[in-house]
């Protein structure tokens, strides 16, 4: 078991952290378990060079966290353990998630995280940033922060679907029964992250549709200003990937974008995804 002292590196003021000193394949000692999980309730994403993961160890590494989720309805997997999706770009299969987003809004119970291991990394791009959305809140005048504090939005991923983005979405009748089983959930405008007390903006344009109670134009208008807030480079970090990284980031108060640059060369990510809870 592992419990020798981690180095944590800040990478700016605001979100993220390089993490040395660890062997992530091999079982964790309670200490160097805490120390991981304070690192993300710090630091909101943390990074690890040099890991070899295989599926044991990535899923015992993911459970630090909490109950890990079941395997994901739509993107493949490994059979041997299906909750570790498998995320494959290539010439015949581009990049899809340069969007900025928080993953499953659409769900009642959003991820707590997830946790990204770099199988096969191009040669070049392919980055993946990460804002804080607690950040985000903070930047806000105290008068907008007084508008958002009760609203509530709708998430769904129908606006993904319909979006076009995603290859799957084209099959308009498995997206209905995705959608059957998911139905569109109502979430605060404003989170209060449930182990930091911390608040942050909880709305992202790739899954949230309307603000509950407001006209559509005002609603729109509010929305397209709240998101064009997670475009500033202040509230960002970002992470250039090599072969064994990993990244973990906390779902309850960042978003994320993956830089879809490094099209047509070939690109393998593993990802499992931690149980959260319902947003308040």
């Amino acid at each position: 078991m592992q419990n020798s002292p981690l180095q944590i590196v800040p990478m700016n003021p605001v979100i993220g952290a390089e993490i040395h000193g660890v062997d992530l394949a091999k079982p964790l000692g309670d200490q160097t378990a805490a120390a991981i999980r304070q690192a993300l309730l710090d630091r909101q994403v943390i990074f690890f060079r040099d890991q070899e993961l295989d599926p044991e160890s990535h899923l015992r590494l993911g459970a630090i966290f909490g109950e890990l989720e079941p395997p994901h309805p739509i993107f493949p997997k490994i059979e041997s353990h299906p909750q570790v999706a498998v995320l494959e770009n290539d010439e015949n299969r581009p990049p899809e998630t340069n969007v900025w987003h928080t993953d499953v809004t659409w769900r009642d119970k959003p991820p707590l995280g997830s946790v990204l291991y770099g199988a096969e990394i191009p040669a070049s791009g392919g980055d993946t940033m990460w804002a804080s959305m607690t950040a985000v809140y903070d930047a806000l005048s105290p008068a907008m922060k007084k508008m958002l504090e009760g609203l509530r939005a709708v998430h769904s991923i129908a606006v993904f679907a319909n979006s076009g983005n995603y290859e799957a979405s084209q099959n308009m009748e498995k997206m209905a029964e995705i959608l059957k089983l998911y139905p569109p959930q109502s979430h605060p405008v404003i989170r209060t992250h449930p182990e930091t007390g911390k608040k942050a903006l909880f709305v992202n344009s790739t899954f949230t549709t309307h603000i509950e109670g407001l006209p559509r134009d005002e609603s729109d208008g509010l929305l397209s200003m709240l998101y064009d807030k997670v475009k500033t480079p202040e509230f960002q970090v970002r992470f250039k990937w090599t072969k064994g990284a990993v990244a973990i980031w906390d779902n309850r108060a960042t978003q994320h974008y993956a830089v879809a640059d490094y099209f047509p060369q070939y690109r393998r990510m593993h990802r499992i995804t931690i149980n959260g809870d319902v947003p308040r």
